[in-house]
């Protein structure tokens, strides 16, 4: 019997001992973790550089309902490619009527990398859709949005 009951204090000392929140290694320290910081060039705060872009309607809008169809899903097809590369780390629209359609922010540094970025997308070539850009700081983890995202979506832009 007291053999029992030593086997389940070890037991339960090793279970505590694994199940606490106090770091097994140099990796994560008070929560911090030194592996995933460096990998998502995060600075001293968890904070990086973006530029944020706001999507607003363009000077052309007059195309009919198909080519406005097919220029939207370029638009989307562009956005999942950017996103795919790592270059966009978070798109969406706006749920109202207003002059800015949406957002984008990109993971560079500069403002002429995002607009070099913006001139790949089908709709703002047509005028459909213009950018204001601007630099902006903002959480590391963002750059795990996409990765995420894909784990929830069921149907991606290219299976429409």
């Amino acid at each position: 019997m007291k053999l029992i009951k030593y086997g389940l204090f070890i037991a339960f000392g090793f279970f505590l001992s694994c199940s606490s929140n106090q770091p097994t290694d140099n990796k994560v320290k008070n929560g911090y973790n030194v592996e995933l910081a460096t990998k998502l060039n995060a600075d001293q705060y968890g904070m990086s550089k973006y530029v944020m872009a706001f999507l607003k309607r363009g000077p052309v809008r007059s195309q009919d309902s198909i080519t406005a169809a097919e220029l939207q899903k370029a638009h989307l097809e562009n956005i999942e490619s950017l996103a795919d590369v790592g270059k966009l780390v978070l798109a969406g629209p706006f749920f109202d009527d207003g002059e800015i359609r949406g957002i984008y922010i990109f993971n560079v540094e500069t403002i002429e990398e995002a607009k070099a970025l913006t001139e790949t997308d089908p709709a703002i070539k047509a005028g459909r859709l213009v950018m204001e850009l601007h630099p902006w700081y903002g959480s590391a983890a963002l750059k795990q949005v996409n990765e995420i995202h894909k784990s929830l979506q069921k149907q991606n832009v290219s299976e429409q």
